[in-house]
Formats: C-alpha cells, sequence, structure tokens
C-alpha cells in the first residue's frame, strides 16, 4: 500500500485555468500532499504540446477560458482520453447541464466544484490516480503477454522453418540436384512474387514454403529418380507421383507455411494450358505460388548442370519460358520473371552449386 501511494505521488498532473489563483490554490493543495510533478499553464492553447512532451497522468482543466474552451480542449485531446485512458476533472463554478453533458460525452471523468476545498480535491485525484495507476500497470502485463506471445510465435515458426530445412535436406541426398536449387529456386520464387504485386509478407510466405516442393522423390525408387536418361511412359508416370507423395507427407496442419508447402508440393507441375499434373488444373484455378513455382524451378533446372545435360545459357532458358507462356507458363508471371532475371541470375552466384 505504500508503495502504490508512493507510485501515486509520481504522477505528472497538469492544471489549466485562466486564473492564476485558481492554479496556485490547487498547486499548493498538491504540494502539500507531496505530489513530487505538477504542471500548470494559464492557457488552453498549450495543452497539447504539453500533453505530447509529458504524458500527463491527470489534467485538472477549466472549462470557460480565453482562446479556446475546456470542452475544445478535450476534443484535442480524444486521442488521449478515450484510447489511452487519460482522466481529466473538470474545474466548474455554475456550469449548465449542456456543458456538463458535453464535458462528459467528449471524455471528461469528472468534475470538481469552485470554490475548491482541500479534502474533495485529494481525493477526487487520488481516486482518479489510482485508477489510472491500475489501467497503466494492466497495459504494462498486456505488453508483457503480447512480448511472450511474439517469442513464443517465433519459436514455434523457428521449429516449422527448422522441419522444411530438414525435409529439403532429404531430398538433396537421394535426388540429382542440389541444396543450391532449391536456395535458388526459393528466392526467384520471392522475388518473382513480389515483383508481380503480393505483399512482402506474402513473398516471405513463399520463400520458407518452396523448399519442400519436391520433398516427394523421398517415395521415389532410385532406378527412376537417379536414372541418367529420358524417362519411359511408365517411369514418368510413377515419377509424377511425387508431387502427391510430397503432399501426403507435409500434410495440413495449423501452419500456414506448412499448409502452403503442402500446396506447392502438390501443384507445382500444373500447367497453365492444363495440360500438367496431377489434377490437370488451368490458368487461374492453380494457385498464384504454383504458377510462380512453375516458372522459377524449371528456370533454375533449365540452368544447372546435371549427370545427364549440360547447363543451358540464361538466354535460352529464358526463351523457353517465354516460348511457354500461355501453355506451360502463366503469361503475365512470365513477363514479369523476363524483367527481374538480372536479379535471377545473381543468384547463382551467390549460390553456385559446389
Amino acid at each position: 500500500m505504500v508503495f502504490e501511494q508512493e507510485e501515486l505521488l509520481q504522477s505528472k498532473i497538469l492544471i489549466v485555468d485562466d486564473e492564476p489563483l485558481n492554479i496556485d490554490i490547487l498547486e499548493t493543495i498538491l504540494e502539500r500532499s507531496e505530489y513530487k510533478f505538477i504542471y500548470s499553464t494559464s492557457d488552453p492553447r498549450r495543452v497539447f504540446a504539453l500533453q505530447q512532451r509529458y504524458n500527463f497522468d491527470l489534467i485538472l482543466l477549466d472549462v470557460n477560458m480565453p482562446h479556446m474552451s475546456g470542452i475544445e480542449v478535450l476534443e484535442g485531446l480524444s486521442e488521449y482520453v478515450l484510447s489511452g485512458f487519460l482522466p481529466v476533472l473538470i474545474l466548474t463554478a455554475n456550469i449548465d447541464d449542456e456543458t456538463r453533458f458535453n464535458a462528459l460525452k467528449m471524455g471528461a471523468t469528472d468534475f470538481l466544484t469552485k470554490p475548491f476545498n482541500q479534502w474533495e480535491v485529494l481525493l477526487r485525484i487520488s481516486n482518479m490516480l489510482r485508477t489510472r495507476l491500475f489501467y497503466k500497470r494492466q497495459k504494462i502485463r498486456a505488453d508483457e503477454l503480447e512480448e511472450k506471445v511474439k517469442e513464443r510465435t517465433l519459436r514455434i515458426r523457428s521449429t516449422q522453418l527448422k522441419i522444411i530445412q530438414c525435409l529439403g535436406k532429404a531430398v538433396e541426398f537421394r535426388d540429382n540436384e542440389t541444396g543450391a536449387h532449391v536456395i535458388r529456386m526459393s528466392r526467384s520464387c520471392q522475388m518473382l512474387g513480389v515483383a508481380s504485386g503480393l505483399s512482402e509478407k506474402h513473398g516471405e510466405k513463399i520463400l520458407y514454403a518452396t523448399p519442400m516442393h519436391d520433398v516427394g522423390k523421398i517415395g521415389i525408387q532410385d532406378d527412376i529418380l537417379l536414372k541418367p536418361g529420358k524417362l519411359g511412359f511408365e517411369e514418368f508416370e510413377i515419377m509424377k507421383t511425387h508431387s502427391q507423395i510430397g503432399s501426403d507427407i507435409i500434410g495440413r496442419g495449423t501452419s500456414e507455411i506448412l499448409n502452403l508447402a503442402g500446396e506447392i508440393a502438390l501443384g507445382h507441375h500444373e500447367k497453365w494450358d492444363g495440360s500438367g499434373y496431377p489434377q490437370g488444373l488451368k490458368g487461374a484455378d492453380i494457385s498464384i505460388e504454383n504458377r510462380i513455382a512453375a516458372i522459377c524451378d524449371v528456370f533454375d533446372a533449365l540452368t544447372s548442370a546435371r549427370p545427364y545435360k549440360k547447363p543451358w545459357t540464361t538466354t535460352d532458358a529464358i526463351n523457353f519460358i517465354m516460348d511457354g507462356a500461355g501453355a506451360h507458363f502463366d503469361p503475365s508471371l512470365a513477363t514479369t520473371f523476363q524483367e527481374i532475371i538480372p536479379s535471377v541470375v545473381t543468384l547463382r552466384e551467390e549460390y553456385p552449386d559446389n
């Protein structure tokens, strides 16, 4: 209780009255009660600057003043009064009902009648400051709780990303493709997504979800997955099942990123004209993430060396993308990809295969 009283005495109080005598009386009452931080002004126009500077815990506000009325001051303080729980004690003599109504409507907390009675002044101020102190404590607790939630969310997200990285690495051990391909592909997907109008946050989700696009290859037998030459019809049909296998491995749950990763694993081989797999989706029925992944995956695969082929030049690969616009690829995204190709090419320098 002593600690609470000490906190109350540390409160910042502003007195606003055009009569110096009223200010002197209130300052004397508060100083004798050992309130430490008392401010005053006879010019209501200064209130807003003072509030921004000191962030008061209580304002004692006269109604009838030159330049601005107390009601006008209250209106200007509405951001603090209504959303920040700043108590305002209206100083009154003979105040009419309409003025009282307007004061309360604008957020005034209570009224203090002139001439001032010392015990009434101290009790009303003390009661208001206790409420203010309770609000500030609750605000601190709420902020601390919010910070803890953020920390736990980050830990959960970190765990999810670790799962994604582990699954991505698992594919590397079985496939001819390298971890660098996964990094380049996911980063170019992020670039293309943002360049096409998606938000930075959406682009980040794509960055974290795309590394698992081929995780289903874990379920493909070695003689097909590692075959150096072209696959036969039946072999290719088996290879195509990696999309569904990947989706099944990732599954569905409450994680937004893992759910997106599952969608990309399933649909990154869909084609704009409907000739892709596994669902044969067409045009805008294919998610924007999968239309992006289709372009970036093919481009990086074409420009990468494999045991069964030499790397294509950037020019040949981008020509392939543009030739496939409207058939294999979303034509609008293909054009945007061509525009950002210098940034995409630098990824190979940052993340080489070896």
